[in-house]
């Protein structure tokens, strides 16, 4: 067994935990949380107090000679089904919401209201979309880590609830303009085969990780003809929701659901990024013919 001295990032000494050369970060954890107020959910552990986030099933290097670690507080923590959950059912209902009781938003316009079927079609992709992310985080999503910081909460819920009034508040207002039925079709097709791969891609990465674990492996293309996307781009899943809502922009061709898209796009496009660096220096074998979003390009 070694002594080891426990340090926040600011070098204020918490106290000592006995653990081996083998101790795994979890454990050192819950032996942090005996000597401390911080649970185990607010922890962030390094070896270094500028270094970076050791990972739970990771043990600490060098421990036997520099007989310290330093832990970071994370703040108060929340589960990350709870934040999905709250994320995705907003828009459900705050889309419906507008499209329903128009007059909340347009006060005289809507007495002798128009809801076009462009608009009703609109309705229904969003409903959909909205429905499918709630079903898949209880019943497909696991997750590596079980919680995150409570003020993300806040932060993502402005985000959808926020795009979800500025978009709604269009497409269904009295003086929408739909498109020519050509450009719906368009629309709803590319929805339609987007969603469907987006839910294939889910139900695959969940098949990767046995639950309750953290194991990582490469994805790869299964018997659905929809993750061959697999072969091209290390995040399908995110090519496919950027895909959605092409799919819903051309189906509207209303600005406002080009700028979500867009901002959507930006976003993944910087996770698919982080994602595609990680499986590559994590994976030795890892295909070197894919990119992180678009395929041959990004």
């Amino acid at each position: 067994m070694v002594q080891v001295e426990v340090y926040t990032v600011k070098n204020k000494k918490l106290g000592d935990i006995s653990i081996t050369r083998s101790t795994k970060v979890n454990e050192i954890k819950e032996e942090i949380a005996k000597i401390s107020k911080l649970s185990v959910d607010r922890q962030s552990v390094r070896s270094d107090i500028k270094g970076k986030d050791i990972k739970n099933e990771d043990s600490i290097p060098d421990i036997e000679t520099t007989r310290k670690i330093f832990v970071k507080d994370l703040g108060p923590q929340i589960g990350w089904n709870t934040v999905f959950l709250l994320e995705y059912a907003g828009p459900l209902v705050l889309y419906a919401v507008v499209a329903c009781r128009p007059w909340i938003l347009y006060g005289e316009l809507a007495y002798n209201p128009t809801f076009t079927t462009t608009a009703k079609i609109a309705l229904a992709c969003w409903s959909i979309h909205y429905l499918k992310r709630v079903l898949e985080t209880l019943f497909v999503h696991r997750f590596s880590h079980g919680t995150m910081p409570i003020r993300n909460l806040f932060k993502n819920c402005g985000y959808y609830w926020g795009f979800c009034i500025y978009v709604a508040y269009h497409v269904n207002h009295p003086l929408f303009t739909p498109p020519p039925i050509i450009l719906q079709a368009i629309g709803l097709g590319l929805f339609a085969l987007c969603e469907g791969g987006n839910l294939a891609t889910h139900v695959l990465l969940r098949n990767l990780r046995p639950a309750g674990s953290t194991v990582r492996k490469i994805p790869k293309p299964d018997s659905c003809p929809l993750n061959l996307l697999f072969n091209y781009v290390s995040c399908p899943n995110y090519t496919y929701e950027v895909g959605s809502w092409i799919g819903f922009t051309i189906l509207t061709s209303c600005l406002p659901a080009a700028i979500f898209t867009f901002a959507g796009f930006y976003q993944m496009a910087v996770w698919a990024l982080g994602k595609h660096r990680n499986y590559k220096k994590e994976f030795s074998d890892y295909p070197k013919q894919r990119k992180a979003i678009i395929p041959f390009i990004l």
